[in-house]
């Protein structure tokens, strides 16, 4: 099975001070780089690992998640044309390294990180050796809500228990309509399951029913992830979509199981009809997924 290491490896760091993300980075399939502005002062950076979300007007400025020290030096670097105003803070949507491995480019200009009350100590746990005392850690947590004002918008992060980690937390821009959904969407692309890090594909499928309930057909959603020919942004539709993956996945996996088939031989399929999409150049394969769930499914 892919491995939580190995997994933070190819989506860019193992902790925020990996001596080896540079190398890693190098490796990382290219996709369209850059700034994009979205609606009233957000928008997305991409360059390599989750998508950094950020506000930035004249009076407020925040950014979601940190990719890697090299993505986040950039990142910093354009968000200085887009406003002077001081650094408000940042908020970590989980703890794996290509979601949290820049902080420390953002450490000196804000004390401030935000995270589920989980997340530091996933983080102390996939830390690489003596490395995991020099981490930028979240130094604000909250259990299921936390919300504050920054300039004219209103930023609230909810946690809607286990999904794709144990402390999934989605980032709601309120005024603008936007939200940040981290991991939980890993759009059309198969997703990592991190068991090991709390993972509960059950919850995580009623966490996305609940999301789009919530939202709106006009929110504007940020995913962490996303197939390069349906992108990182997108709709609540999308949300529809990962959750049926995970749906025909854990039945796929349930069907196989009670038809007594092994684990090995469940892994056998290629593509799981009607998510075709899922399957391109990826670092996650669907044997990943199906083992994944396997494990959750025969846990204890």
């Amino acid at each position: 099975m892919l491995s939580r290491r190995h997994f933070l490896k190819h989506t860019g760091t193992a902790l925020a001070v990996s001596p080896v993300a540079a190398s890693l980075l190098r490796s990382w399939p290219s996709r369209a780089e850059g700034f994009t502005s979205l609606r009233k002062g957000t928008g997305i950076f991409t360059q390599r690992g989750g998508t950094i979300g950020w506000l930035a007007t004249d009076d407020a400025l925040v950014v979601v998640d940190t990719q890697s020290p090299q993505s986040a030096a950039d990142c910093w670097s354009g968000l200085q044309d887009r406003t002077t105003h001081a650094l408000d803070l940042v908020v970590n949507t989980h703890h794996h390294g290509d979601h949290v491995g820049g902080n420390g480019v953002f450490a000196p200009h804000t004390d401030r990180f935000v995270a589920q009350e989980h997340v530091p100590g996933l983080m102390r746990q996939t830390a690489e050796g003596d490395k995991a005392d020099d981490a930028p850690y979240p130094t604000e947590t909250f259990e299921d809500r936390w919300s504050t004002s920054v300039g004219d918008e209103s930023l609230t992060l909810r946690h809607y228990g286990p999904g794709h980690t144990g402390g999934d937390a989605v980032v709601f821009f309120e005024e603008a309509n936007v939200v940040h959904v981290g991991d939980l969407v890993f759009n059309r692309a198969y997703p990592f399951i991190d068991v090991d890090g709390g993972a509960d594909s059950q919850n995580w499928i009623d966490t996305l029913e609940t999301l789009h309930q919530t939202l709106a057909d006009d929110t504007i959603l940020i995913h962490g992830h996303g197939n390069p020919e349906y992108g990182v942004t997108g709709d609540r539709a999308d949300l529809l979509v990962m959750r049926d993956f995970l749906s025909a996945l854990n039945e796929y996996v349930a069907r196989q199981r009670q038809a007594g088939a092994s684990l090995d031989e469940m892994q056998q399929i290629d593509v799981l009809d009607g998510f075709e999409a899922f399957d391109f150049d990826w670092a996650l394969s669907l044997d990943n997924c199906i083992e994944a769930v396997y494990r959750e499914q025969t846990a204890g």
